[in-house]
C-alpha cells in the first residue's frame, strides 16, 4: 500500500498553535516550526491512530501515553537504510527508541528535524532514534540528512510497508510527520501524530528513561 502524497491543507490552525509554541525552540527552527505545526501535517490522516482509548494526552503536549500496563509490542521490523545497511529494531532491545515518520518534501519535518537532532544527540547514551523515510528517490533524502546534520539512521520506506506493520491504532502511516516512543521491553508507549519539538520530545522521553526494565 504504497503512502499518498496529498495536496497540504491550508487554512487549518491546529489547537498546538492556537496555545501557542511552549517549546524551547531556537532561531529559524523556532519561527519554522510555529508556522508549519499550523497545518495537521504533510500527508492527510484517515482516523487511523485515533481510536485507541489506550492512548492519553496530559495537558497541553502532543505527545499521548499508555499507562505501562496497557502497552502492545512493537512489530519486529528489519528493513534497509537510507545508506544501504540492515537494521533491526530488536537489535536496540533495551533501549528507549522514538521512531520519526518523516519525508524530504515536507515543510513540518523540515521545521521539527532540528529538535530531533538536538536531542538526539544529548540522549544517545538511554535512547535511540530512527527514521522511518518515505520519500520514493533517496537522493533527496540523504540530502535532507546531509544539510540538517542527521546521525541516526532511517529505513527507506517508499511503500509505507513497515510503517504499516505497526498495530493499527498505535501510529499514523498516512500522518507525516508522526513520531512512535516504544520503551525498553519494546512496547509502544507514547505517540505524537504531529509536529513535535524539543519540549515535548523530552517529556515524552525522560519518564520512559527513567522507566526499569
Amino acid at each position: 500500500m504504497p503512502l499518498r502524497r496529498p495536496v497540504r491543507p491550508t487554512g487549518i490552525r491546529s489547537r498546538t498553535h492556537r496555545r501557542g509554541s511552549r517549546s524551547a525552540l531556537s532561531g529559524a527552527a523556532a519561527g519554522a516550526l510555529a508556522a508549519t505545526v499550523a497545518l495537521t501535517g504533510c500527508s492527510s490522516t484517515d482516523g487511523q491512530g485515533k481510536g485507541n482509548a489506550a492512548f492519553t494526552r496530559q495537558g497541553s503536549s502532543v505527545v499521548e501515553t499508555v499507562a505501562k500496563d496497557g502497552r502492545r509490542a512493537a512489530p519486529e521490523l528489519s528493513g534497509v537504510t537510507l545508506d544501504g545497511k540492515q537494521l533491526r529494531l530488536t537489535d536496540y532491545r533495551g533501549k528507549v527508541i522514538a521512531i520519526n515518520l518523516w519525508a524530504s518534501w515536507c515543510p513540518p519535518c523540515r521545521a521539527e528535524t532540528p529538535e530531533l537532532v538536538k536531542v538526539s544527540g544529548e540522549t544517545r547514551n538511554d535512547v535511540v532514534f530512527i527514521g522511518l523515510n518515505s520519500d520514493h528517490d533517496k537522493d533527496p533524502a540523504t540530502k535532507f540528512e546531509k544539510e540538517f546534520g542527521v546521525r541516526y539512521p532511517s529505513w527507506h520506506d517508499p511503500s509505507g510497508k513497515l510503517a504499516l506493520r505497526f498495530p493499527k491504532g498505535s501510529f499514523n502511516p498516512q500522518g507525516i510527520p508522526s513520531t512512535l516512543f516504544i520503551d525498553r521491553n519494546g512496547k509502544i508507549a507514547a505517540r505524537a501524530l504531529s509536529p513535535i519539538g524539543e519540549d515535548d520530545l523530552r517529556k515524552a522521553l525522560a519518564p520512559l528513561v527513567a522507566e526499569k526494565v
